[in-house]
């Protein structure tokens, strides 16, 4: 099978995809290659037509039609891959297409409703509306849709719940109960005016007839006396409709109170069930980041204890190899000796950059072995030190460093006696006095000590010092 050239109707894509495509190619028309797959796709809006279920922040279910007039943003080349994506597969009319878009609106209207009141929601049915647009497009722009016009209708009640039906009898009653009030204050007016007519045609009558004067003045009293009851009546009339009024807006408030005080208790309940489950979640991020952490720690121990192990290998093949290439280098000193000093030298380079590998190696094991001792000693540095400085004979050294700072000292030792001998022991004869003596005596040698090793002399009362002979 050759090219083929394929041409989109106006309100149709065509989605390209096979050999030379990583993703998908929308396109109006292309040539088709082999190994290419090519599928059309309309891209014209689809009426939606819906009756919502939802209910009020009161409980109160409600049934809200609406018509959606929706289908896939032409103007947008990343809405239309993914409407290509997600929806192309499936008929426009089709049953999983029809309930994607009822699913999207019928979760955001009834999240939308439960957050509102009845009242908020039948006054401010225009904002409640254009809420409901708002976020069904959010949700549609995932799939590559747009909602090109959406038809709200007026809200309906449930069967067995006649909320709007009694609220438009409230309404209906209301206006007739206003009617008959301006049916009667408009018959006060008449007859008021009729009287006051009548009045005044018998004040005229009085003015030409002098004998109906008196008359005349009794009928203006009763006039006057009617007129001043009907206004009586007008007045408590208005009074007792004035008090209706005030007693139907304290209802009306109570129940605002009530229905806010509702919503109130429902936002905050919302806001710790937010908060509740934030600090688990990141409970569960600390625990799994605590895992990690011991698995990386775990890993690189093992791995350093690898490397040390893979050195010291090294270490002793080096130390095998030396001595091979040592005895090799006897046994052809000289006709290799240019050979063997190079070899030497190679070999040499060789060991220290080994030993200062190894030298690495053992440091990082020494920092392992440290800190797995600090843990077993109980994180105590005290104990550990002292383990060290045990195992590694520091206190033999120190005895040792000691030992031979004095040695070859020459120190001067004086001795002296006070003369008493064997046979002056037994005899008690001289008493306090031989006491005496004998402290007397071990001045002068004592003396000459001090000024030997100190260099110090006695004070010049004690008189001058002389050379004694001592033991």
């Amino acid at each position: 099978m050759g090219f083929v050239y394929r041409i989109a109707s106006p309100s149709e894509y065509l989605a390209i995809t096979g050999y030379g495509i990583n993703d998908v190619k929308l396109a109006k028309k292309a040539w088709i290659a082999p190994g290419q797959r090519c599928t059309r796709f309309d891209i014209s809006p689809v009426n939606y037509t819906f009756e919502v279920q939802a209910m009020s922040a009161e409980k109160l279910p409600f049934i809200l039609p609406a018509v959606f007039t929706i289908g896939p943003r032409a103007d947008d080349d990343e809405c239309l891959l993914r409407y290509a994506k997600l929806i192309s597969p499936h008929d426009k009319l089709s049953h999983h297409v029809n309930e994607l878009v009822k699913g999207v609106i019928e979760g955001e209207t009834r999240v939308l409703a439960a957050s509102m009141t009845m009242e908020e929601i039948f006054r401010g049915t225009k904002s409640f509306k254009q809420a409901v647009f708002e976020n069904v497009q959010l949700e549609l722009n995932q799939f590559g849709l747009i909602i090109y016009n959406a038809n709200v209708k007026q809200l309906v009640d449930v069967p067995g719940h006649e909320y709007f039906s009694y609220l438009g009898q409230k309404t209906q009653q209301e206006a007739v109960n206003q009617a008959k009030v301006d049916v009667a204050q408009a018959r006060m007016k008449g007859e008021v005016g009729a009287k006051e007519r009548d009045g005044t045609t018998r004040q005229n009558a009085a003015k030409v007839d002098a004998e109906t004067k008196v008359y005349t003045v009794k009928r203006q009293g009763e006039g006057a006396k009617e007129e001043a009851r009907v206004k009586a009546e007008v007045k408590v009339f208005e009074n007792e409709r004035e008090a209706e009024v005030a007693a139907a807006n304290s209802e009306l408030a109570m129940k605002k109170a009530g229905w806010e005080q509702q919503a109130r208790v429902a936002e905050v309940e919302a806001a710790k069930a937010v908060a509740i489950r934030d600090a688990e979640l990141q409970v569960e991020v600390e625990r799994r980041n605590a895992a990690r952490q011991t698995e990386k720690l775990k890993a690189e121990h093992l791995s350093k204890a690898v490397v040390d192990y893979e050195m010291k290998v090294q270490q002793a093949n080096w130390e095998l190899y030396n001595r091979q290439k040592a005895a090799e280098a006897r046994l052809f000193e000289q006709e290799k000796e240019a050979e063997a000093r190079r070899a030497s030298a190679e070999a040499e380079l060789y060991a220290k950059q080994k030993e200062a590998e190894g030298l690495a190696a053992m440091g990082q094991a020494q920092s392992a072995y440290l800190s797995a001792m600090l843990g077993a000693l109980g994180g105590s540095y005290g104990a550990l030190r002292d383990y060290l400085m045990i195992s590694s004979g520091v206190y033999q050294e120190m005895a040792r460093i000691n030992a031979d700072a004095i040695k070859g000292l020459e120190p001067k030792i004086s001795v002296w006696s006070s003369g008493a001998g064997g046979g002056e022991a037994g005899d008690a004869s001289g008493g306090a006095m031989k006491e005496m003596a004998s402290v007397y005596k071990m001045l002068p040698p004592l003396l000459t000590t001090v000024h030997e090793q100190t260099g110090m002399l006695p004070p010049a009362w004690m008189g001058t010092l002389t050379s004694t002979d001592r033991p």
